[in-house]
């Protein structure tokens, strides 16, 4: 590794109007705070900023959608996601938010010195404007018919059904989601940063500088923007949520999100540093983070985020002159879910906070399989059955199995303290070989962004210590040969001890009841490899089972979860069937529709769908046979008044007669529903 003298690492800001799910931990905050929790083990400063991007279309669209305010709605997903965070570990020195007075004051002050230096360009142009609700329309206020699928309900920027990036000149019949009118072309004036004064700079920068060290989907996502040529972008909009544009004739417009959120990480180190810092930043200031050349600056982001801190962000650092240019920008792609893109506006996902209240106490567990099915060079999928499998097979069969192992036959065989090393055989000597190289190799895959290959160095100490333990086979010579299990079982338990250290940065509350267990707690990178961390007659604490193995029925439940939240998004987005042809007032009046009661239900024997209903109709007590059974329990709708054609000819089904027909209302699922009164009525009521 290169040597810098501090690192400033920070992670994308994520949108406080929803809460964060596994996509987000998978492409962003797990692979950031490994990297971080290993740095801190080598003993490097490190200071790793998050917080909360709390301005922009999505946060006013959520605001209006939940008939409150922009403030509340930040308010409340800042908090749920920075607890959520913490739960799981994410060991942010400031998690902070772009609302903060520091923000304001940081953003504005830097619009004003690249405005002051005449770096930006002044341009008017005409742009969608409700009349309703007298307001330009944000690319996300307007929506029309997609021109790539005819989805009716496209948005101004980009098409939900079919994934096309538009812009809203392109949708066919635009109309205002504040008022439903169409938008009329307005007027507007606007500054903007000129990207393509910038392009020499990034094309030597990126291309050249770079083209080695920055991994292939980022280089390549860049390469193309660059090879298509920049262009100059807003750096403002016409909003009332958001920093105001702190120069004259700027009335209701606000800094565009883009270019107020990344400065975010430099408010926030700001913020740190006006709090009580730790030990490590005690002799610093914040400009110490961000405009020393000997300090590295890495950003933790997904693929949808590469423009902007690859290309936009630097230009803004360039323009600005005096800050430092990220040294890397590791970007992963997309985690899918089961086979389906993840979805905020579906529904379709799996939510932090969920997680941590549905596996109470398996935080490492989620960290382990983000990690181990990383999108690191391409979109993956995560699916609950290797949710399970990865826990049971890898974290409970080997990790665990080895650490318990080793505890337990110390427990059994020395009272819980750590023998003596006797004679080391060949074997010994190979396992410590090994043992020695394993960190090396772990934090190769770190400093290389290689999470996945990282966890994969990880679970082959783990394997080591397995095969090590059933090549000797202690167990089984204990009785003629304890000496020699005292060597097998101190040099397992060193073993145990340098996991201890790698794991950490992985699974973090492993690695503390890890340390209880074996009693070491003061241990770092540094002495990763060692066959000494264990000292002779050193006391262990109690054993307790690291990892627990998750049952097919925890599965079958959140599976269950994400099927309900399918069907749901399906009859949310069903299309009602098309009208039958029409009839005549005389026909419709053949029909004699009335009010009766259920006054008896039993399944139809032999049969999956059908009822025997005794029907009250205030005239007669009539049997019905009706196929409903799929849906109702018979015992359950006993007492229930339905609408019954009461004059349709009777029918023999299944033995029994029929003698008319239970009126329902069939859902776009298939599910029935009855078609009843809405208050109790006298059974042979007439429906007209």
């Amino acid at each position: 590794m290169q040597s810098f003298k501090r690192y400033t690492v920070t992670s994308a800001l994520p949108y406080a109007n929803g809460p964060v799910h596994i996509g987000h931990l998978a492409g962003v905050y797990i692979p950031a705070d490994i990297y971080v929790r290993y740095l801190r083990s080598t003993g490097a400063n490190v200071l790793f900023i998050g917080g909360s991007d709390e301005h922009g279309v999505p946060i006013t669209i959520r605001a209006k959608k939940e008939g409150v305010t922009p403030q509340q709605i930040v308010d409340k997903y800042h908090n749920l996601i920075k607890d959520s965070f913490q739960q799981l570990g994410i060991s942010f020195d400031i998690y902070s938010r772009t609302s903060s007075p520091t923000h304001y004051e940081t953003s504005s002050a830097y619009f004003k010195a690249l405005y002051d230096k005449n770096c930006f360009i002044e341009e008017s142009s005409e742009q969608y404007f409700d009349p309703v609700a007298q307001q330009f329309l944000a690319d996300r206020y307007i929506m029309g018919t997609c021109p790539k699928c005819g989805n009716e309900n496209a948005y101004g920027d980009q098409c939900e059904k079919c994934g096309s990036t538009l812009s809203p000149s392109e949708l066919i019949q635009p109309r205002s989601t504040l008022s439903g009118e169409k938008p009329i072309l307005k007027t507007t004036k606007h500054w903007y940063l000129p990207l393509d004064a910038y392009e020499p700079f990034l094309k030597e920068w990126i291309l050249k500088e770079h083209k080695q060290d920055w991994k292939t989907n980022v280089y390549g996502q860049c390469k193309s923007w660059l090879d298509a040529g920049l262009q100059p972008r807003a750096v403002t909009r016409d909003l009332d949520w958001g920093v105001p544009v702190p120069v004259p004739n700027a009335d209701g417009k606000v800094l565009y999100v883009w270019f107020d959120a990344p400065i975010g990480y430099i408010s926030a180190t700001k913020d740190y540093f006006k709090s009580e810092v730790k030990p490590i930043h005690k002799h610093h200031v914040w400009e110490d983070y961000w405009k020393k050349e000997d300090t590295k600056l890495v950003h933790f982001i997904g693929k949808d985020n590469i423009v902007f801190h690859c290309i936009i962000f630097p230009a803004m650092l360039k323009a600005e002159g005096s800050y430092i240019l990220p040294a890397n920008i590791p970007a992963n792609e997309f985690m899918n879910l089961e086979g389906d893109k993840i979805s905020t506006s579906r529904n379709w996902a799996v939510w932090l906070h969920e997680y941590l209240e549905e596996f109470p106490n398996q935080q490492d567990v989620l960290r382990y399989v983000l990690c181990a099915n990383a999108p690191e060079t391409k979109d993956n999928d995560f699916t609950w059955r290797d949710f399970q499998a990865r826990n049971n097979n890898e974290l409970v069969a080997i990790l665990g199995n080895f650490i318990n192992r080793a505890l337990v036959l110390t427990q059994k065989y020395f009272e819980g303290k750590v023998p003596k090393l006797g004679t080391v055989e060949p074997i010994d000597e190979a396992t410590l070989s090994m043992l020695k190289e394993i960190p090396d190799s772990i934090a190769q895959s770190i400093e290389s962004y290689k999470f996945r290959e990282a966890l994969g160095h990880l679970m082959d100490m783990a394997r080591l210590g397995n095969k090590y333990l059933a090549d000797t086979e202690p167990w089984k010579i204990f009785k003629d040969q304890p000496e020699r299990v005292g060597t097998i079982l101190h040099i397992s338990l060193q073993i145990a001890a340098n996991l201890r250290i790698v794991v950490e940065p992985f699974l973090p509350f492993s690695a503390e009841k890890l340390a209880e267990m074996l009693q070491l707690s003061t241990v770092t990178w540094k002495n990763a490899g060692s066959s000494n961390l264990l000292k002779e007659g050193q006391g262990l604490g109690p054993v307790h089972l690291l990892f627990e193995k998750i049952e097919d029925s925890t599965i079958e439940a959140q599976i269950k979860k994400l099927e309900d939240t399918k069907k749901a998004n399906e009859l949310a987005n069903a299309q009602a069937k098309e009208l039958k042809q029409n009839v005549t007032f005389d026909e419709f009046s053949k029909m004699d529709i009335r009010i009766a009661t259920i006054t008896a239900a039993e399944k139809v024997a032999k049969t999956k769908k059908l009822l025997k209903l005794t029907l009250d109709t205030g005239v007669d007590i009539r049997t019905v046979v009706s196929g409903i059974a799929e849906f109702f329990e018979p015992e359950k709708i006993v007492g229930q008044q339905v609408c019954l054609l009461a004059n349709l000819a009777p029918r023999e089904i299944k033995g029994i007669m029929s003698q008319g027909m239970i009126l329902m209302a069939e859902n776009a699922d298939g599910s029935l529903a009855f078609m009843q009164p809405n208050k109790q009525v006298m059974n042979g009521s007439t429906v007209s």
